[in-house]
């Protein structure tokens, strides 16, 4: 049985080679998992599709927030499930590290998780993984890095970068909701729109407006974002992306809220966020625990399936 607190204390005490060799396993993972058609979750390009039944437990950005990333693993006791064989999955919206002290930690954890249960956890790309073009800043994890493994940090940075073009784009629950970290892809068309957006990126937009782009209201059609990257897309944008994927709502990360969720789009969009502290200072952080298998029209529905942590 794999206790919480002793997974903490391995990811403290991990050296470069424990990195090193987690990193290779989960890509090995991922590689693995290429086109896969399991009964309990295919898998086309970056697109993850998993049958409406079982318990998800969905977690917004962590960004190097230890303590959060712990309170979600202890109080929706996802191990315990996953050993006993539960139908739990565990899907992170993406942006692991940058912007908290402990981000090395946060990613060795998770990619544990991964490794351990690899049916069962699922890691979404965020912004904060992006590739070099698309690079978030200030992006603090080489520096942290280096902090903590001094001058071979850089083969654990370069490895990174090729995990994190493993990383998926999204999950589609069946029926229920499209999962993915920032925003819509506003020139979409298809579902292989965004299971290949990768193949496509730079070529077309559809990578840049997953990881970066953002809901306003009070707008048709996409404006220009504030952030540099990605745009601020309106109900209408959301609308067509639902109806490419047959689903009523969308739950996605990227942005901090307060509350730890804000709700967009007439109830289509859902935003989670799973940290707190500086240097965003929200009040409360928020995951999801959903039983997939009850059906939920709009974002206002899934509000008593929030933890607050």
């Amino acid at each position: 049985m794999t206790d919480i607190s002793a997974l903490s204390s391995e990811a403290e005490k991990a050296d470069l080679g424990d990195f090193l060799h987690l990193i290779d396993r989960a890509i090995f993972l991922f590689n693995e998992e290429k086109d896969s058609q399991a009964e309990t979750m295919q898998i086309l390009g970056k697109l993850v599709n998993i049958p409406p039944k079982g318990d998800a437990i969905i977690a917004g950005d962590i960004h190097g927030d230890l303590d959060s990333l712990i309170r979600i693993l202890e109080t929706s006791e996802f191990v315990k499930k996953a050993q006993e064989e539960e139908d739990v999955r565990l899907i992170f919206l993406g942006d692991y590290g940058d912007r908290g002290p402990y981000s090395p930690e946060v990613y060795f954890i998770v990619l544990s998780l991964r490794t351990m249960f690899p049916g069962k956890v699922v890691l979404l790309r965020g912004n904060h993984e992006g590739p070099s073009d698309l690079l978030a800043s200030p992006h603090d994890l080489p520096a942290q890095l280096y902090a903590r493994f001094g001058d071979e940090a850089h083969k654990i940075y370069e490895r990174m970068g090729d995990l994190f073009n493993c990383l998926y784009l999204a999950v589609l629950v069946e029926t229920r909701y499209i999962i993915l970290h920032g925003g819509v892809p506003s020139k979409a068309r298809t579902a292989m729109d965004v299971a290949y957006a990768c193949n496509k990126h730079p070529s077309e937009n559809h990578l840049e407006e997953i990881l970066w782009s953002d809901p306003v209201e009070h707008i048709v059609g996409t404006h220009r974002s504030p952030r540099g990257a990605g745009r601020l897309f309106g109900m209408d944008v959301t609308d067509r992306f639902l109806k490419i994927f047959d689903v009523p709502m969308m739950i996605r990360g990227h942005e901090p809220v307060n509350d730890g969720y804000k709700i967009n789009h007439e109830g289509k969009i859902l935003t989670i966020f799973s940290r707190t502290g500086p240097p965003y200072y929200n009040q409360y952080g928020t995951y999801l625990h959903l039983d997939l298998s009850e059906e939920h029209q709009d974002a206002w529905q899934t509000t008593g399936c929030l933890k607050r942590i």
